[in-house]
């Protein structure tokens, strides 16, 4: 262990025994697990007033998530700085040894510099973490989940548990529910990302462009990107891997996909950044171990948790970003089959039995179902129902 500790076990939300670490000397926690269990905890978000953090403040109060009370975290400039909660006035703090003590849940999303030195920290005060940093996420100790697909993980954790990446998450959730339904052979993702996944400062530099474009200004501000973004696609601005191209990005979903399915799973992907504000797309191609016909395509997309259809062929309405922002749903769309796809038996590449393959076309709001939301439906899981 890195600290020195005790165990205390009690019931989990499933009514399992779950053991809280905690410091030796510190009661805080235990207190509160001996009074009501996860039922109105104690919550914290840190990053309160990132792209991210606000949006987690809106989906709790939104979703009407018990609490006993809040406190918001933010730089320590910030320290001080009024938000308005549920009708009620809160002043950010700054982290500080300690401070997490008093504490049963705490949201994360203020980069992975500080969550690596304070979700251990906070996870030692007996304080659960939902981390939305790359940090934790491919630790063995740490469950990875998208609450569509892996609910259950979250009875695994041991103080710490890691919200996926956006794009992993955007994916996931449409292609889980195929996967099991027919076998994903293989998956070939191409991403289109919105300014949202770099932060707020991403996301004013695109409205600050789009300002400089209309007042003629030449060169645009380039503080974030380093180059003119609209009116521009370019490479997913994550480093890139010299041994196989593949952006720090793109390998994200490679190796997140798999912990997440709890099994092997094979995907390549691009990923891009274009001028949009909120909302990534993905174009994703399936390759299935059977033929598989539209319509069993369309049952399982229509029975699945999280999603919307929206497949208008006859008026071009499909997926978009500005359909999507603002909404907890992925939109799915552009379901077709893939005619180049290998032919497992031998026949025609497509019969009265459907196809090897598909392509379709999802939408997502890269703050929301990418992130805050996951995140606050994973802390949901934690609650003890009655």
């Amino acid at each position: 262990m890195l600290f020195h500790s005790r165990a205390l076990s009690v019931p989990s939300p499933a009514g399992a025994m779950r053991r809280v670490w905690y410091k030796a000397g510190s009661t805080a926690s235990i207190a509160t697990v001996a009074k009501n269990g996860l039922r109105m905890p104690r919550v914290g978000v840190a990053g309160a007033t990132g792209a991210v953090g606000i949006e987690m403040r809106k989906k709790l109060e939104e979703r009407g998530f018990p609490m006993e009370s809040l406190k918001l975290f933010a730089h320590p400039s910030e320290e001080g700085t009024p938000i308005e909660y549920a009708g009620k006035t809160h002043l950010c703090e700054s982290v500080k040894e300690g401070c997490f003590d008093e504490l049963d849940i705490c949201l994360f999303s203020a980069g992975g510099g500080f969550s690596k030195e304070w979700a251990p920290k906070a996870a030692a005060a007996g304080c659960i973490v939902v981390d939305n940093s790359s940090v934790f996420r491919m630790d063995p100790n740490c469950p990875l989940v998208v609450p569509e697909v892996n609910a259950h993980a979250v009875g695994r954790h041991k103080g710490i548990i890691a919200n996926p990446n956006c794009t992993t998450i955007l994916m996931n959730v449409p292609v889980f529910p195929l996967h099991k339904a027919f076998k994903v052979e293989r998956a070939v993702v191409s991403t289109y990302q919105a300014a949202s996944g770099a932060g707020l400062d991403a996301m004013r530099e695109l409205e600050q462009q789009a300002r400089d474009w209309t007042a003629g200004k030449s060169p645009v501000t380039q503080e974030i990107f380093g180059r003119q973004y609209i009116w521009n696609l370019f490479s997913h601005n994550s480093p890139q891997y010299q041994d196989n191209g593949y952006n720090e990005e793109e390998w994200k979903m490679v190796e997140e996909t798999p912990k997440i399915f709890e099994g092997p799973f094979r995907v390549g992907v691009t990923c891009v950044r274009v001028p949009v504000l909120r909302a990534h797309c993905e174009s994703i191609n399936l390759q299935f171990s059977r033929r598989v016909t539209l319509a069993e395509v369309y049952e399982v997309l229509n029975a699945a948790p999280g999603i919307r259809v929206v497949d208008d062929r006859v008026n071009n309405q499909h997926p978009e970003p500005q359909k999507v922002s603002g909404l907890d749903e992925i939109l799915v769309g552009r379901v077709r089959h893939d005619v180049s796809a290998h032919v497992a038996d031998g026949g025609a590449p497509l019969t009265e039995a459907g196809g090897y393959g598909i392509d379709m076309f999802i939408a997502g709001d890269q703050l929301l179902k990418g992130a805050a939301l996951n995140a606050v439906q994973i802390a949901e899981l934690l609650l003890v129902k009655d």
